[in-house]
């Protein structure tokens, strides 16, 4: 699909969130179609330089037709950012952006899974040379396993009849097409009141199969302070997000990075000054922004899109701050 079919959220705000100085180094983790990376390059200078990242071999293709010294990608996990910046030669950047989710080629591709509006394989990995299938985690999985997930990254009440309903379809034929795990989803939520109407009863389903089988949320939770390791004083991060588990996820972390207690309740009630305690290393700035009206009804997938933005400050790292174990 040609890249000029997707169409990047938030570009105008993004750029402002990241305060671009031309001879800036800055990350884009998640270059997608690379429509946020291609705004950064035409904000920098000749000294300036861009690097992106992604899982997605598509991606890597996409990137390869950015013919600019400027610039360079490398296909990698973006939790993985810590060692592959290094592994460049850069020690700290000026800005970092990731932009959750999944892009619109993704989407529209049939051959990857992630959608029920056309049939196709039930895969939904980004990088479909690593990792299980949604068709193989479904062929395997008990119905409480599938009850879990569909609950707890799809945030859908009728998870508990999807999953039996899932497990009794199995039990006839493989669920390996997204249309048919489409009307096996229909037919278990049925007639049932819904608080979400207009959204097709599969959706919050095929959500939580995608985020399961790429992980989204550990892999979120794992950059987030890795990213911050890697900032300069002043730079920022700016992360967009596009459904509740993950910007709950940001959000937390922002306001914990930028509190000097850490965040931690017990310390608030604590006898102690804050003057006391070790600067924060972050500082939010500003609320979270949201697509104006008009975005929203020139690309109807950015309405929920949301963007938050944090400063690394002067203060040294806590101790262990972005330290955690690899897959």
């Amino acid at each position: 699909m040609p890249d000029a079919e997707h169409v990047p959220v938030l570009v105008d705000e993004v750029l402002r969130a990241l305060d671009l100085r031309p001879e800036g180094t800055y990350v884009d983790a998640t270059f997608g179609r690379g429509g946020h990376a291609r705004a950064i390059l035409a904000r920098l200078g000749a000294d300036g330089r861009l690097v992106a990242f992604d899982r997605d071999p598509e991606a890597e293709a996409s990137a390869a037709r950015i013919a600019d010294p400027r610039f360079v990608f490398r296909r990698r996990w973006f939790s993985d950012i810590d060692r592959a910046l290094p592994e460049l030669g850069i020690e700290r950047a000026d800005g970092v952006l990731l932009d959750l989710g999944i892009s619109s080629p993704q989407i529209d591709d049939p051959r990857r899974g992630f959608s029920f509006r056309a049939d196709g394989p039930l895969d939904m990995r980004m990088d479909p040379t690593r990792g299980e299938p949604a068709a193989a985690f479904l062929a395997r999985a008990t119905a409480r396993e599938l009850s879990e997930v569909i609950r707890d990254y799809g945030e859908e009440r009728f998870a508990q009849s999807i999953a039996a309903a899932v497990v009794a379809a199995r039990a006839v034929a493989p669920v390996a097409t997204t249309r048919r795990l489409a009307a096996i989803v229909a037919q278990a939520v049925g007639s049932r009141s819904r608080r979400d109407r207009n959204q097709d009863p599969a959706t919050r389903t095929f959500q939580a199969l995608r985020i399961y089988v790429n992980r989204e949320l550990a892999e979120l939770s794992l950059t987030l302070p890795r990213i911050v390791t890697l900032l300069e004083p002043k730079a920022r991060m700016a992360v967009i997000s596009f459904h509740s588990l993950e910007d709950r996820i940001v959000k937390r972390f922002i306001a914990a990075a930028s509190s000097p207690f850490g965040g931690d309740p017990k310390l608030v009630r604590m006898p102690i000054a804050e003057s006391a305690l070790p600067p924060a290393p972050l500082a939010a700035v500003g609320a979270a922004i949201r697509p104006t009206p008009a975005e929203v009804a020139a690309n109807p997938r950015s309405r929920s899109a949301t963007l938050r933005v944090a400063e690394r400050t002067t203060a040294p790292l806590p101790a262990g701050f972005g330290a955690s174990s690899r897959r």
